[in-house]
């Protein structure tokens, strides 16, 4: 900013000056200008070029912050400071003196011994490899593919030799022998670092001792001073020379990881035995088995393709589904279809979708079938309602993420927020609660999934392919709820003496719906009992008989009986989606785990490219951990 301001006052002015003097109080800027530009990082080094070019055979000096008046500015000051301070109106006091010499201020040749010291300064410091005898050099790490890193030290070999001969230069394309050559002298490096004793052994014409592990195989050197496996197939006129002496490598060197990551995609993804075999015909990997292991398990398209989702250990029951209450306290709801109903009777009749809404009762597993024609909100709440009338409000309605069940509750929270204090209040005393579980989580409702498949069981069998109109649909779905609502809860007995078992009916009527009737019995006396107590008494009867034969029944862990360890934050998973392709599933890293009362995980919050999203350990299929 100095240099340009100096350029438009003197252009301004219109005068020739016999002298152009520039103050800073910066050491650093001092040293810059002291050195070449081009050891300069690239904003510093543009913006010094600027001020030579603009201030070409004028002197800089250095002036202490004391004595700079811009300094005032910058570090901030009143109006009043301002007009007070002399040194902002006639500048430092020296230069009012006539006898004042520029050449005792630090000048620019005195910051030069710091010059060293000063930042943005290009780093200087140079790379060099020393090729030792056994040209153990090479850095195998650096490269992910075979023939990247064969290509790449052909053309170090090219160089080394158009610099060796000018005369005879190699140009164009890489050619066959090069790559050959390049190959040849990469496994005679990574031999080096594999096996140094052993190459030195074989160098000098000697053979191994019997107690080494590589006796066995009988290594010799060829002509090319590789080490190739002795072997016993020297005899045999079928097989080529590799397949008879193979090339010795180490399954532990990135070289021979390179060598089976290319074998392994040029054989379209073959498994660890064939990729094995396969290399055999050509190399001799020691302890191969594990590398053919190894690259197969962290190969990224095969691991994609064979992930599995976790199963934790089976959870243990919600306190909703083994507490005694009325029916449909706690109801679990579910959607299946569409199915396809007539819109009227007779010709002409067209088919329209329809869907059938399950309500199940966490506790007792009755079935309440609801018909709705579409998956919309105001439908659902109809079919809320329709329950409701019919077996009472419950007190927590639980389902999955479906968009009909969420805008339900958030209609119905926005239902509340108009109303007034008094309907608020009661309203909040009368609450639902809606419980959801984790998107794409079946398991977790696994109670009206089996309602859902139990319902299809009939359908299936009584419609068949067959349209019914609205009516029709809704008495067969009448008498299919009849059915899985006598439907027994525990097993049966085989003594005639044993009461009836336990249905779901017995707590919505008192008894299974598809029981024949029984003899009227209500003017027999029953031990002094009212006919109100005689109702409570058979109530309480079928509780007690639930708690005994149903809920005993429901301890034991039928699969996922195993305990996994949690998922580590940072492990690489798939998340699992039913309707795309395994290689299409979208990749995540896990940030966290979520707990449940067991102390045991099985949601899980994963990072991806559209956001963190929470899914259950079911639809989470780990492909390696950060180490990986």
């Amino acid at each position: 900013m100095g240099a340009r301001l100096y350029v438009k006052v003197k252009e301004a002015l219109l005068c020739k000056f016999d002298s152009v003097t520039f103050w800073t109080d910066s050491t650093i800027v001092i040293g810059w200008l002291r050195m070449n530009p081009n050891q300069l990082k690239t904003f510093v080094q543009n913006r010094t070029a600027e001020i030579h070019e603009l201030t070409s055979g004028l002197s800089w000096q250095h002036v202490a912050g004391k004595h700079n008046p811009a300094d005032l500015v910058s570090r901030g000051a009143t109006l009043d400071t301002l007009l007070k301070n002399q040194l902002w109106w006639a500048g430092p006091s020296f230069l009012n003196d006539p006898s004042f010499d520029t050449s005792a201020v630090k000048s620019l040749e005195v910051v030069e011994s710091a010059s060293q010291d000063l930042p943005e300064i290009k780093s200087q410091t140079t790379q060099s490899y020393h090729a030792s005898d056994n040209n153990n050099w090479f850095p195998f790490e650096r490269y992910s593919q075979f023939n990247r890193m064969k290509r790449s030290f052909a053309y170090l070999m090219r160089f080394i030799h158009n610099t060796r001969n000018k005369n005879n230069k190699r140009t164009g394309a890489l050619s066959v022998e090069e790559l050959n050559e390049s190959l040849t002298k990469l496994t005679k490096i990574s031999q080096q670092e594999s096996f140094p004793s052993v190459y030195e052994t074989l160098s000098k014409q000697e053979t191994l001792k019997n107690s080494h592990n590589l006796s066995k195989l009988h290594p010799f050197l060829d002509e090319n001073h590789i080490i190739r496996v002795g072997g016993r197939l020297l005899n045999s006129a079928d097989y080529s020379y590799d397949k008879k002496h193979p090339i010795l490598t180490s399954g532990k060197h990135h070289f021979t990881t390179l060598l089976f990551r290319d074998e392994h995609l040029r054989q379209l993804h073959a498994a660890p035995q064939a990729l094995l075999y396969t290399l055999r015909e050509t190399w001799w990997p020691v302890r191969g088995r594990d590398a053919a292991r190894r690259t197969v398990h962290r190969c990224a398209r095969c691991a994609r393709l064979r992930a599995k989702p976790l199963t934790p250990l089976m959870g243990n029951l919600p306190s909703e589904r083994i507490s005694p209450g009325f029916a449909f306290i706690n109801t679990g709801v579910d959607y299946m279809g569409p199915v396809y109903i007539l819109n009227r009777k007779g010709r002409g009749a067209q088919t329209v979708k329809a869907y059938v809404c399950i309500f199940v009762c966490m506790a007792t597993r009755a079935v309440n079938l609801e018909l709705v024609g579409d998956l919309s909100t105001e439908a659902y709440l109809l079919a809320l309602k329709r329950h409701i009338s019919r077996y009472s409000k419950p007190n927590t309605i639980f389902s999955d993420n479906g968009r009909n069940f969420v805008g339900l509750m958030n209609d119905f929270t926005k239902f509340l927020g108009k109303c007034s204090s008094e309907i608020i209040d009661y309203a909040t005393s009368q609450n639902i609660k809606f419980s959801f579980i984790p998107p794409f989580s079946p398991n977790f409702g696994g109670l009206w999934e089996a309602g859902v498949k139990s319902c299809k069981y009939h359908l299936r069998r009584v419609i068949g392919n067959s349209h019914l109109t609205y009516e029709e649909f809704n008495t067969v779905l009448a008498q299919i709820q009849a059915v899985l609502n006598s439907r027994p809860l525990s097993p049966l007995s085989s003594d005639p003496h044993d009461y009836y078992p336990l249905s779901p009916a017995h707590f919505l009527v008192g008894r299974p719906l598809t029981a024949p009737l029984c003899e009227d019995v209500s003017n027999t006396a029953c031990n002094r009992l009212t006919r109100y107590r005689r109702v409570e008494q058979i109530r309480q009867h079928f509780w007690s008989r639930w708690s005994k034969e149903y809920i005993s029944e429901m301890q034991t862990r039928t699969k996922w009986k195993s305990r996994l360890d949690d998922l580590k934050p940072d492990t690489l998973v798939l998340i699992k989606d039913d309707q795309l392709p395994p290689l299409k599933w979208h990749l995540g890293r896990i940030i966290t785990t979520v707990p449940g009362r067991d102390g045991i995980s099985r949601v899980a919050d994963i990072r991806t490219e559209k956001g963190v999203i929470r899914r259950a350990c079911s639809k989470i299929c780990p492909l390696w951990e950060e180490d990986d």
